[in-house]
């Protein structure tokens, strides 16, 4: 069972933790208060932060949900901060059909037919979180988020009640990719660190959070057969990634190509020039489906990163 909205201490500041859509709806605090018109009213009166998923959205973009029998809606104005003022498209809430939306109760009213539906606010959830948590995210700060949509220059995320942040496409590995599809999927959970905050404006990376080199390379042996997928192909040699925070150059073998799925043979790790050196062994299409993370640090916040090994000439750090 997931807490509703826990406090949480980020320094010296006394916050609440509020999550990506979707993350409550399966919780029993979320069933119980989704369970009769009684319990809504509880949830009207508590001012609880509630989810359910968008049935229908309507031809003046009124969205829709069921509440276990109890019709609920969303107005066009309140589906989401900005709609109201134009700042952003309606696409914001079309797009949210068949999908969890977080809302709170503002009211109920009684239909013609003597039917009572509840009255829905996703904005007022959003602005409450935007004022209470990601206003008050500093630099560092490592939350959770939702990949909701990618693009070439990046992809995304929801930080909390469907407010999407920016990850761009060299903060998400060390690794280089192409597309942030070959990274990550639309619906995954992952965990972001705060770049920048300006004015609720909120820029994330995601790198630090996979390893440094020599954590990486700790994951392979010389003379291992292991496999990869290529990233880049030059005139000296493919660049395989072995993770997503380590790739290594082999040498070149006839027909490779970006994205394929390659095995390769370790001839050597060479810590103080961050480099592996490697044989293509076999070949064997293109690359599956992106796997969900694997995170070294678990920690809430980060002040700096540095990738390259100690005895390293190079230095590739971060500092947030």
């Amino acid at each position: 069972m997931l807490p509703r909205y826990p406090v949480q201490w980020k320094g010296r500041l006394k916050m609440t933790q509020f999550f990506p859509e979707g993350i409550l709806i399966g919780s029993e605090e979320n069933k119980n208060s989704l369970r009769n018109l009684s319990s809504l009213t509880e949830a009207l009166h508590d001012g609880r932060i509630l989810e359910a998923i968008v049935k229908v959205c309507d031809s003046s973009h009124n969205l829709i949900v069921d509440l276990n029998g109890v019709k609920g809606i969303i107005p066009r104005n309140e589906g989401a901060i900005g709609i109201k003022e134009g700042r952003v498209r309606d696409i914001a809430i079309i797009s949210r059909v068949n999908r969890p939306v977080c809302f709170v109760v503002t009211g109920f009213r009684k239909d013609d037919d003597g039917k009572t539906t509840a009255l829905l606010s996703r904005r007022a959830a959003q602005e409450r979180c935007m004022n209470n948590y990601i206003g008050r995210l500093l630099p560092g700060d490592i939350i959770d988020a939702k990949i909701t949509h990618l693009e070439q220059f990046g992809a995304f995320a929801d930080i909390g009640c469907g407010i999407p942040s920016l990850l761009p496409i060299d903060a998400m590995s060390v690794s280089r990719i192409e597309h942030p599809n070959q990274r990550f999927s639309v619906g995954m959970d992952i965990k972001v660190i705060v770049k920048s905050n300006e004015q609720g404006r909120v820029c994330l990376s995601h790198k630090e959070l996979l390893g440094t080199w020599e954590e990486n390379a700790e994951l392979f042996e010389i003379g291992e057969t292991v496999s990869g997928i290529v990233r880049s192909v030059e005139d000296y040699g493919a660049f395989v990634e072995l993770t997503p925070n380590l790739a290594g150059l082999a040498e070149i073998r006839e027909g490779l190509r970006p994205g394929m799925q390659v095995s390769v043979y370790i001839k050597n790790i060479i810590p103080s020039k961050m480099k592996i050196k490697l044989i293509v062994i076999d070949t064997f299409g293109c690359e599956s489906d992106p796997q969900k993370p694997v995170y070294f640090y678990d920690k809430d916040t980060i002040g700096e990163f540095i990738y390259s090994p100690a005895d390293c000439s190079k230095i590739i750090e971060s500092r947030f």
